[in-house]
């Protein structure tokens, strides 16, 4: 589904972004029946894990998403996640990179337990999760108007 197109001219020309209609349909479904989006969260952060990170590891493959932060008191934290992780599934459902990670996460339900699947220091681990709910983000306070004289 194209969301969006940018061109400078107008024309056929430029970048195009779209969302995988797998993800509109749980957007629509979820507003039908609630009347809002509520996405699962963690509080980690992470990144795609490169053939150079795999071998600082000594991981046969690169594999699965990096754990580069986890939030202090979040979900993550709370459950035994470590930066340095590897996440290797949620639920038992392969992460490729982080991008595929992410969706994953998005899609469990808030106040669900998940099974993350981490790879530390050459041994797997299976951690239970309780999914938090994604924090609203404030918004930076606005300077008032400068009054004109």
């Amino acid at each position: 589904m194209n969301s969006a197109i940018y061109s400078r001219t107008g024309g056929s020309q430029g970048i195009g972004f779209a969302i995988p209609v797998s993800i509109a349909r749980q957007v629509m479904e979820q507003i039908i029946k609630s009347g809002s989006v509520t996405r699962g969260w963690v509080g980690i952060e992470v990144q795609d894990m490169t053939p150079e990170l795999a071998e600082s590891f000594s991981l046969d493959k690169a594999e699965g998403a990096l754990i580069a932060g986890v939030l202090k008191g979040g979900p993550a934290d709370a459950g035994g996640v470590r930066p340095g992780d590897i996440l290797l599934a949620v639920n038992g459902s392969k992460v490729s990179d982080s991008a595929s990670l992410l969706n994953l996460i998005a899609a469990l339900k808030p106040g669900d337990v998940t099974k993350l699947t981490v790879a530390r220091k050459q041994q797997s681990l299976e951690l239970k999760i309780q999914v938090g709910r994604r924090p609203i983000q404030r918004s930076l306070e606005t300077a008032p108007e400068p009054e004109l004289n």
